[in-house]
């Protein structure tokens, strides 16, 4: 659960949207734009399991997308 509040925390440094969630067959949705987000974190977040969409509307994640 630690690599999922970090991931969350690091985006939530460039968006806090009111619905910032969505899940859909094993993937996990966060609504921050990717182009919003520093190589650093961008890095990071990949480590803990988050990349950014194709659409490039925000970061997906199969690994804590279970639903």
């Amino acid at each position: 659960m630690g690599d999922l509040i970090e991931a969350l925390t690091l985006m939530q440094k460039y968006a806090n949207p009111q619905y910032p969630t969505n899940c859909e067959h094993d993937t996990l949705w966060v609504n921050v734009q990717p182009e919003l987000v520093s190589p650093e974190d961008v890095r990071r977040l990949d480590e803990l399991g988050f990349f950014p969409d194709s659409d490039g509307m925000g970061f997906m994640s199969y690994r804590f997308g279970s639903c």
